[in-house]
């Protein structure tokens, strides 16, 4: 391998990143450009270093490269979190596993391989964004969607009922719910205000409301939140 055939490669690793990266940035993405491009050359590199240095009759180069996929989903595992019943980060997590096999394949020599794979990921994470809302939307095949009624409770202080009740009206203002009411009411001890959002929605959707319940959970304000299906199946709720 000549000194410019490494200079090909590593460019090329640093380009398609790059390219990958802008995608990711454009839509605020906590992997934006630098990591991806910074993760596609860092597995360029660890190709190349291992050509350059496994030589002879038991040499296995392909060992690391091996070590990349293991070791990009640490990186990955740091981007996925969890909210309640909500999962963020996985499709970013799955990005820059897929950049790390562009940075493999550009490390390798197999550059058209790289270019393909990288105008893949760009029209994946860009295409079919809007065909997965668009079967989000749709009810799922076998379950019978059903209406169903929720009651969002939050209980707080009378100095800050105010705040709470707007941030209660903000956690529940989802398309998939419509709100009916919000009320308050004084609590026994005289000190306390529960709010009581009723919420109707076309199908149940349990875990919207589970990340609304994790957002007000963290207000110091806020002593107790829960919710409870108020017509369908009054067994299930869950509390805070």
């Amino acid at each position: 391998m000549s000194h410019w055939d490494v200079i090909i490669r590593v460019a090329l690793g640093f380009g398609l990143g790059c390219v990958i990266g802008i995608e990711r940035q454009w839509r605020a993405k906590n992997a934006g450009l630098r990591t991806n491009a910074l993760v596609c050359l860092g597995a360029t590199l660890f190709v190349i270093m291992g050509g350059y240095s496994f030589h002879g009759p038991g040499a296995d180069p392909t060992r690391v490269a091996a070590q990349i996929v293991s070791g990009i989903g640490f990186l990955g595992a740091g981007v996925i979190m969890k909210q309640g019943a909500t999962i963020t980060g996985l499709n970013t997590a799955a990005t820059m596993w897929a950049t790390a096999a562009v940075g493999a394949l550009a490390g390798g020599g197999m550059y058209d391989v790289a270019i393909v794979g990288t105008a893949a990921i760009v029209l994946a994470n860009v295409l079919l964004r809007p065909l997965g809302h668009l079967l989000d939307r749709q009810p799922a095949i076998g379950r019978e969607a059903r209406p169903a009624e929720y009651l969002f409770e939050v209980t707080t202080t009378d100095e800050t009922e105010a705040h709470i009740r707007a941030l209660t009206v903000q956690a529940v203002s989802r398309p998939e719910f419509a709100l009916q009411s919000v009320r308050s009411y004084d609590v026994e001890d005289g000190k306390h205000v529960r709010v009581v959002a009723k919420l109707s929605a076309e199908e149940r959707n349990d875990s919207l409301l589970e990340s609304a319940v994790s957002r007000l959970s963290m207000e110091p304000a806020v002593s107790s939140v829960r919710w409870h299906v108020d017509r369908e199946e009054k067994a299930e709720s869950s509390e805070w």
